[in-house]
């Protein structure tokens, strides 16, 4: 039996499975907690990785190892490798400013779009590195190369210490703002505007390409969830996750210059336009922990309420919001009255707000011209009884729930196989096992919870 590794590098934590390269069946995992925080030393990322390799059981028999972690981080090195400052995070909204000065500056949103297929937004490397240009100084003169999370952890399992061995691929690199989907090529120009000069920059490598003979050339976290899930065109999957995204299979690149829908690239050679929300399971967790109560009574609670919470609605700005791009807005509570001052109330508010979020993206994709077959549901937040009952409702669709799994790994695991095999396509592994939720529209839900959207502002 051949072995893979795939790991997925998130916010939270890092996960390590180990499956059958031929079949994709799970032989062993393991897991480590990742730092809270938007900024991180990679060294905790490093630590944990080996951590996560070590309880599952090691990776000295597999074959390749690859990579996915969540996307845009900036780690920026010096000229002998070592990490000049702790990685600014996707969530990260202090390059907000920066990146409203950035799209003005190339001319408008209309020009990014072409141009690299995304409009620079807080999480976009591209803006951190403006950020880090103007506030650090010192730290950008040190900086000598720039990659992304799952890069570094690359190159570090590589065991190489040049700058020219920083290999990416097209997923991740697809979200860093100076990389364009539709000609493949890095956009030094954009890099010169933000940062003042032009550093080493990762190698972009194929798919299915090995680094140093043994490590597959990982992924964003979103496109190795695609490949995990094995997802088809015509099917939309929705991650509630740290943040909450709905992404879709494409032939051809994606330039939304509303800035709505970023125009990524995917893990088998096509494109993955995506909607990306900063705010997804922890506006769950911090619900509960504001009601006392546990994720499965929260759940409960919500599911005891009627649908639309009798007019209360929740919009859950809580980390301020990438889409709509309001990074320094806050959540807000509407149509709050005696009747609706319920612990079941606000339970219901903060599920329905979460998952009218996810559809206002799922309706961007819709808005491209991207087919809508069907939806799946991945990601934590989709382990609640609430979510899965009341998504179908809200998104006015049915909605398939795959088996529980480590999806990003899987899609890691799934890469490493691909290389491994050196065929032209991915590996067909057994189809997901699922469960299908329905449930009658629920349109006015929909409608009540754009009215107090709109009446949202930034602080």
């Amino acid at each position: 039996m051949t072995l893979v590794a795939g790991v997925d590098s998130s916010t939270q934590s890092c996960k390590v499975v180990v499956r059958d390269a031929e079949t994709g069946a799970l032989v062993r995992e393991g897991r480590a907690a990742h730092p809270a925080g938007t900024e991180v030393d990679p060294a905790a990322w490093w630590d944990a990785l080996q951590e996560a390799f070590r309880a599952a059981g090691g990776v000295d028999d597999v074959a390749a190892v690859s990579v996915a972690a969540q996307q845009h981080g900036m780690v920026c090195l010096d000229a002998s490798g070592e990490v000049v400052r702790p990685a600014l995070l996707w969530n990260d909204t202090r390059s907000a400013g920066a990146a409203a000065d950035l799209v003005e500056e190339l001319g408008g949103r209309e020009k990014w779009a072409q141009a690299v297929g995304n409009v620079p937004v807080a999480s976009l490397t591209v803006t951190k590195l403006r950020w880090l240009a103007r506030n650090e100084p010192a730290n950008a003169a040190r900086t000598e190369a720039v990659c992304l999370p799952h890069d570094w952890l690359t190159w570090r399992l590589a065991g190489s210490s040049s700058l020219e061995a920083l290999t990416t691929d097209r997923s991740d690199v697809s979200g860093t703002g100076y990389w364009s989907p539709s000609t493949e090529d890095y956009r030094p120009e954009l890099l010169e505007l933000a940062f003042g000069k032009v550093p080493v920059l990762p190698s972009v490598l194929g798919p299915a390409e090995l680094v140093a003979g043994r490590f597959g050339v990982g992924a964003g976290d979103n496109a190795s969830a695609a490949l995990g899930v094995q997802a088809r065109p015509g099917d939309v999957v929705v991650s509630v996750g740290t943040s909450g995204t709905a992404f879709a299979r494409a032939v051809a690149p994606v330039a939304d210059g509303s800035g709505t829908v970023n125009g990524f690239a995917d893990a088998e050679g096509g494109f993955l336009p995506l909607v990306c929300t900063l705010n997804a399971s922890r506006v769950l967790d911090a619900t509960a922990a504001l009601l006392g109560v546990s994720l499965d009574e929260l759940s409960r609670l919500a599911l005891s309420a009627p649908a639309g919470a009798d007019g209360l609605v929740l919009v859950p700005y809580l980390e301020g919001e990438r889409t709509p791009n309001k990074p320094d807005s806050t959540g807000a509570v509407h149509g709050l009255r005696l009747d609706t001052a319920t612990p079941a109330h606000l339970a219901r508010a903060a599920v329905e707000g979460l998952l009218c979020s996810l559809a206002d993206a799922i309706d961007a994709l819709r808005a491209l011209g991207t087919p809508v077959e069907r939806v799946l549901l991945i990601g934590g937040g989709a382990q609640s009884a609430a979510v899965r009952s009341i998504a179908p409702a809200v998104f006015g669709c049915p909605v398939l729930l795959p088996a529980t799994s480590e999806y990003v790994a899987d899609g890691a695991a799934r890469q490493a196989a691909w290389a491994v095999s050196g065929a032209e396509e991915p590996p067909h592994w057994s189809e997901l096992t699922s469960e299908l939720f329905e449930a009658d529209p629920t349109p006015w839900v929909r409608e009540q919870y754009a009215a107090a959207r709109e009446l949202t502002v930034s602080r």
